[in-house]
């Protein structure tokens, strides 16, 4: 289950929760979160557990997922423009496909499954 105060903390905006995180030395727990249509483009999100979050129809324009765990989220129709996916764990992820990584970046670091080959190599499975 998600931690009520990181979701509370996504209602500040950027600034405000990208402010909290270099404040602290913890990962987010957004797991299994409701996040549905949600503006969180420019967010620091590295490292965030996001297992199972509803992630659909939001807007992660430019956000900095590197290392963030994804795994079983749901993406459909997310937006996922510049944000950062280097060495974001992608397994079982919802609805996400090519065309939404490849507008990403570090795209092709991302720990993902074999359909999301995408055209380039893909990074030998680590243990989450």
């Amino acid at each position: 289950m998600p931690n009520d105060e990181h979701v509370v903390m996504l209602a500040r905006r950027a600034a405000a929760w990208n402010e909290w995180r270099a404040d602290r030395d913890e990962t987010p727990d957004l797991s299994r979160a409701g996040l549905r249509g949600l503006d969180l483009s420019g967010f620091d999100l590295s490292r965030t557990d996001l297992r199972g979050a509803d992630l659909r129809g939001t807007n992660l324009s430019a956000a900095n997922l590197s290392g963030a765990h994804l795994d079983g989220a749901n993406l459909f129709k997310a937006v996922l423009d510049r944000a950062d996916l280097a060495g974001a764990f992608l397994y079982g992820a919802q609805f996400l496909n090519c065309a939404q990584l490849v507008v990403t970046r570090n795209w092709q670091s991302a720990f993902r499954d074999d359909a999301l080959a995408c055209g380039a190599a893909i990074p030998d499975r680590q243990l989450s």
